[in-house]
């Protein structure tokens, strides 16, 4: 440890590293003489408190590695009070509000200069060994430099790492356990990798043809089939390659190919809850991913497959805002996905739980939201603030909360705790968030991770525009503080009977924000909400009590159905049917479909897709399986972005 190291440490930092409570109670008590004697021998400090206690911060390791005498298992007000003292000694008396005085030129000016060994020594083998695996993989950073009022940071996909003094002394990061180590490793290496006060960066990567060749191959072979044709060997097939994607860290791919099977194995099982229009955009995804990855335009490989991301990120104590919640059925059960916000890094995370549907149907959200995870009710979760000591965050952002004896989970009130959200999540110009799903890359290659596209709206007024019989949703136009518009809606489902009249009621008492999931359909953004803010608190309609019997206000005339939006929707239904059946079994019914789905197209100016749907029918009369399965692909991705886009 350097006298430079200790005398960087400002009070944000040292709060990053403890927490603000310590580096209060700690200046608190060197203000009132409660100094301890200091002594910094061979890089280590020693500080001998008058209450009998010493804290020693060895030459390296920071905080994590420091001891005290007093009994505290993890820090406390003597190791923070010991960099205090030195800072106070060295920096003329500086007051506890004031910051440390600026740091000597550092021989480390950046994390780029860290070297390999420096990193090994500090961090040990493992950590660099899972390392070398995940830039195998490849990876990208969004980095911070350093700068007079900040510390160089990296924006790793599963962790954030902050170097809050030149060098490995002292590291933040809201990652624990091994997971730690290996993202400080990681964070060292994207700034060696970047040019010098470069934004992003990516950092290794296999070959993403040689990673998706097999995978490409077996969906082709599902695609021929048809989920009647998938036979127990070809799924035996998907669930070796889906673990071999996982070891090769393409997280995204694996998921899709995990997603394959399970749609699959639900037609084998007769299951209601299978989907022939899931299917097909699984079976367009996965060749999809493959070419973007292969010809990035824009979008790194590593975000394509996902392979910067941890298979799970254990997250030390951190606290988690509700976002509400979703209440569905999915076959022959209930299912629930639960949102908490992450603050510190801009994530939103989602636990999701099933429950079969008793014959009498009781299991409505309402009863869910009494009943408890992790010791704390489903509801309270949902609608506060909550704080553990124990979860862990896979790399599709679900989350995992700890339940053992040690697994401290609290909940406190939400308060206004949306208003402190980042921009990322937190939107008051609703125009200026259009725009920016607007240039999102298709769905068919964004990184496959829960809730994307959750975000809170701030509202500054709200009209009620009603309840349509005929759709069975409820609508409101809500404004943006900074401009912009959005329609909310809220569709009645027999799993949330009493959402209608609570979010009706939260409307009307003047929401200050919205959250739910947010798209674009028909140039509005739309919002399905699971959390509304009102001055009274939050409500999340999918939990509210309720029979469905209640006078909702009446909505006017229905927008008129659009002959754009009818084209691509029968479009993309010929392409699930065909992906259903299989390419092999197609005939000519099949091929007059295909051959009307062009008609439609081209009468309404998509003549590009039009001419998809030819070479389609084209194909199908062919003997050429290759033909059959690049003309479907083709198709099938125009129409599933085109939908998007419109």
């Amino acid at each position: 440890m350097s006298r430079s190291d200790l005398l960087a440490l400002s009070q944000d930092a040292l709060a990053a590293l403890a927490n603000r409570g310590l580096v209060k109670r700690a200046a608190k008590d060197l203000d009132a003489g409660t100094a301890p004697a200091l002594t910094l021998a061979d890089g280590a400090l020693t500080a001998v408190f008058p209450d009998g206690a010493t804290a020693v911060l060895p030459a390296e390791g920071g905080l994590e590695t420091a001891t005290c005498t007093c009994g505290a298992a993890g820090k406390c007000r003597h190791r923070v009070g010991a960099v205090l003292a030195y800072q106070r000694e060295h920096a003329g008396a500086a007051p506890a509000e004031t910051e440390a005085a600026p740091a000597e030129p550092a021989e480390v000016a950046t994390p780029a200069a860290i070297t390999d060994d420096q990193l090994r020594d500090a961090l040990g083998p493992h950590a660099f060994k899972a390392a070398e695996a995940t830039r195998k993989a490849g990876y990208t950073a969004r980095l911070t430099w350093p700068g007079p009022d900040r510390p160089a940071a990296a924006e790793l996909p599963a962790a954030t790492v902050s170097f809050l003094v030149p060098g490995l002394g002292y590291v933040h990061t809201d990652a624990t356990g091994p997971a730690r180590d290996t993202a400080i490793v990681l964070a060292a290496w994207a700034f060696r990798e970047a040019e010098p006060g470069a934004a992003t960066v990516a950092v290794g990567g296999a070959d993403p043809e040689e990673t998706l060749a097999a995978t490409v191959d077996l969906a082709a072979q599902v695609l021929l089939d048809g989920a009647a044709g998938a036979d127990a060997v070809l799924r035996a097939s998907l669930q070796r390659e889906a673990k071999a994607l996982t070891r090769r860290r393409a997280h995204w791919p694996a998921g899709a190919v995990s997603d394959l099977i399970d749609q699959l194995q639900r037609y084998e099982d007769r299951s209601a809850a299978y989907d022939p229009h899931r299917l097909a955009v699984l079976l367009a995804e996965i060749p999809a991913r493959a070419k973007a990855a292969a010809h990035p335009l824009g979008t790194p490989a590593a975000h394509v497959l996902g392979s910067e991301e941890s298979d799970a990120t254990p997250l030390t104590l951190v606290r988690l805002t509700g976002l509400g919640a979703r209440v569905g059925t999915e076959g022959d059960r209930r299912t629930m996905e639960l949102y908490l916000a992450q603050p510190e890094t801009g994530m939103v995370l989602s636990i999701k739980r099933d429950w079969p549907i008793p014959e009498d149907g009781t299991v409505t959200g309402a009863e869910v939201a009494s009943r408890r995870l992790a010791g704390c009710r489903i509801g309270a979760l949902a609608a506060g603030n909550t704080v553990t000591e124990a979860a862990t965050r896979t790399a599709a952002r679900a989350l995992k909360l700890g339940t053992g004896r040690l697994a401290k989970t609290q909940v406190l009130p939400l308060g206004l705790a949306w208003n402190d959200l980042p921009s990322s999540l937190r939107a008051t110009d609703l125009g200026a968030l259009a725009e920016e799903l607007g240039e999102r890359p298709p769905a068919l290659v964004r990184p496959r991770v829960a809730a994307e596209s959750l975000r809170v709206l701030a509202v500054a007024e709200t009209e009620l525009l009603g309840y349509d019989p005929a759709s069975q949703r409820l609508a409101a136009e809500i404004t943006g503080p900074d401009g912009g518009t959005a329609l909310v809606v809220v569709a009645h489902t027999s799993a949330a009977p009493g959402a209608l009249e609570a979010a009706e009621q939260a409307f009307t008492a003047g929401p200050l924000a919205v959250a739910g999931h947010v798209h674009r359909h028909r140039g509005r953004l739309i919002v399905e909400p699971t959390a509304i803010l009102t001055p009274d608190g939050p409500v999340v309609p999918d939990f509210a009590p309720g029979d469905d019997s209640a006078d909702l206000a009446a909505a006017g005339d229905a927008a008129p159905s659009e002959p754009v939006s009818a084209a691509i929707e029968d479009a993309i239904s010929v392409c699930a049917d065909l992906a259903h059946q299989g390419l092999r079994r197609s005939r000519e019914p099949s091929r007059v479909r295909v051959e009307a789905a062009a008609t439609a197209l081209n009468r309404v100016g998509l003549q590009r897709a039009a001419m998809d749907f030819v070479h389609l029918s084209k194909a199908l009369g062919n003997e050429d399986e290759g033909a059959k399965g690049a003309a479907w692909t083709a198709a099938a991705v125009r129409m599933l972005v085109t939908a998007e886009l419109h």
